[in-house]
Order: structure tokens, then sequence, then C-alpha cells
């Protein structure tokens, strides 16, 4: 392997790392309740290191950035209706709560401020990743291509926070900001993976591996649906939070209703689906076996996952356990993903 192959490996790793910082300051962020800490985009309150105290903002500030937000929103809306969402743009453009300032607080600002700061870094590091991607112009283009493709889908993402701040965090833009960083993430992983193995071998083992390979992408799709329902509780949450006391903290869980308890029971069969995945993994792998050793940290995941899901259940959702559940989620997709794309380019043994 040449070296600036070697280079190319290693600065996609540290793109995938940064991605799960990423996602790891947005689930700060909302378990902070810091999500309108800069009420503009990308800047924070027009500047670029932003304030430490209201003294610091100008006196209007608040109608201001309200007016800033409606007129982003009526954006949204026409980009919605050009779509056919005309409903969507209609409950956009009916949203009161826009109207409504946020009241200035340094933490959530330089918390919003950060969240947009790793934000920023990642993006920096996609674009060197895809510069460095050339290297493979003779031997892998598709690699190329989705490195390139994943600097548009951080732009998308980007745009997309933007309107996260102006929608005071609608619920299915939200959903859909979490969805696009998976997104990021496979295309991230699936390039890694491509380019640690261009140059050797498929694998081959003495064990059938077909039904390793479905029941692995079975396992994906529900721990997709999992982050879901997860998003969706949380944006739950949200709500609750808006039109309640926040001393009354210990009873937004039972306030969730009937997806909380979707969210619970599909959490039962996303633990089950990965403990078969790891025993089909050791019935078939051994020793230091990448995929061996990727199954052994999905479930070190999981239980990370377990342990933060009933933290936030019966301890009144702790803020950092909110964004410890929201890390482990992501990097257990990701496990997951890295452990099929090494699974799929392994063969049963077939003799001669």
């Amino acid at each position: 392997m040449i070296k600036s192959e070697n280079r190319f490996i290693r600065l996609n790793f540290i793109t995938i790392i940064a991605t799960l910082l990423v996602i790891l300051a947005g689930g700060i962020v909302r378990s902070t309740g810091s999500g309108m800490g800069c009420p503009d985009w990308p800047k924070c309150f027009d500047r670029y290191v932003p304030p430490t105290d209201v003294s610091q903002l100008p006196a209007n500030y608040k109608e201001k950035y309200v007016a800033g937000r409606i007129k982003k929103n009526e954006k949204f809306a026409k980009y919605l209706e050009s779509m056919g969402k005309h409903e969507l743009a209609a409950q956009i453009r009916a949203d009161q709560s826009i109207k409504i300032p946020e009241e200035f607080n340094a933490a959530k600002t330089w918390t919003e401020y950060v969240n947009r700061l790793t934000g920023a870094i990642l993006g920096v590091f996609l674009l060197i990743t895809a510069i460095c991607s050339f290297t493979y112009r003779k031997t892998a283009k598709r690699i190329i291509v989705l490195s390139i493709l994943n600097i548009f889908v951080v732009g998308y993402q980007g745009w997309l926070g933007s309107i996260v701040v102006s929608t005071n965090l609608t619920q299915w833009v939200v959903t859909v900001h979490m969805l696009l960083a998976l997104v990021i993430l496979a295309i991230s992983i699936y390039t890694y993976n491509y380019a640690k193995q261009l140059h050797k071998e498929r694998s081959v083992i003495m064990y059938r591996i077909l039904w390793l390979k479905g029941f692995l992408a079975f396992t994906i799709v529900v721990t997709v649906l999992q982050i879901i329902l997860g998003t969706e509780v949380r944006e739950s949450i949200d709500s609750i939070a808006k039109s309640i006391d926040a001393g009354a903290r210990n009873t937004w869980v039972s306030r969730v209703g009937s997806i909380f308890s979707y969210h619970r029971d599909l959490a039962i069969l996303v633990a089950i689906c990965n403990f078969v995945v790891y025993k089909m993994v050791k019935d078939r792998f051994s020793g230091k076996a990448w995929p061996l050793q990727t199954a052994n940290y999905i479930i070190i995941a999981l239980l990370v996952q377990i342990a933060t899901g009933f933290l936030l259940s019966y301890l009144s959702l702790p803020p950092y356990a909110q964004a410890i559940h929201i890390l482990f989620a992501t990097l257990l997709f990701s496990l997951q993903y890295y452990l099929y794309l090494l699974v799929y380019r392994t063969a049963t043994y077939k003799p001669g």
C-alpha cells in the first residue's frame, strides 16, 4: 500500500471520529436545551465569536432575530411547497412559537457555538479527505465519488441545521437531521473499509456466512428504526418541556405516551438481535479477526446504550445520559455497518 493511500485511510478514520464528536456535541445541545442559544446561522448573534453578556447585544436583538427567523421560514415553506409538501409548509407558517424571542443565556449560546465549531471542523476534514481521495483515481474511482458526495451531504446537513434553528426545533426536521448524520457516517465508514480492503484478498472461512449477512442487515435496519423512535421520543420530551414547569421533570417520561413504550420494547429486540449477531460471529471467527473484535465492541456499545436508557427512564432524564445515549446509538450503528462490510467480503470455503 502506497504512502498516499495510508494517508487517506488515516484521514478517513479521523473524519469518522470527528463525525461522532459532532453527534455528541449535538446531543449535548439537545439535552441542555441550547438549540436556540444562537438565534442566527452561521454566525452567532451576528458575531464570529459569540457574546458572553447581554450588554454586548444590540438593544433590539430580539425583534431583529425573530424577523430574520420568520423570513427564513417563509423561504423554507416555499421550498416545501415546490416539493408538493403544502401541509408541512402551512404548519411552518402557522407555528406561532417562532415569534417568541429567546432570552440570552451565555452558557447555552456557547454550547451551541461549540457544536457549530465541531461541525465546521468536520467539514474541513471531509474536504481534506476528498482531496486525498484522488490518489485512487486509477484504482477505485468510487472512493473519490463518495468522498465528494459526503461534502455535499454535510453541506445540506449544515443548511438543515439552520432550518432546525429557524423553525425552533421543528420535530420532523430534527429527525431528518439525525438520519443525515447516519448517512454521513455510513459513507465515511464505507470509503474507509473499501480503501483498507482494496489490496487484500477476500476472506474465506469454513462456515456458512449467508445467514450472518442477512441477519446482520436486519439488525442494522432495526437499530435505525430504534434511533428514529428515540429521536421522536426526544422531540416529545422537548414539546413537554416547553409546555409545563421545568420543575416537573420527573413526570416527563410518563407524559410521552405510546411512542416511549414502542422505543422501550424495540430496545429489547435490538439487544436480542445484537447478541445473536455476536454469537454467530463468534462461531465463525476466532482470535484477532476483525469481525470478532468489532462484534466485541458492538456488545460494549450495546451495554452502555442499555445502561443509559435505564438512567433516562428512572432518573428523570439526566442531560449527561441523554448525550451519551445518542452518541452510543450512532456508535452502535457504525460498528454494525462496519461489521457488515467486513462480513460481506467473506466467503464460505468450497472444496475444489
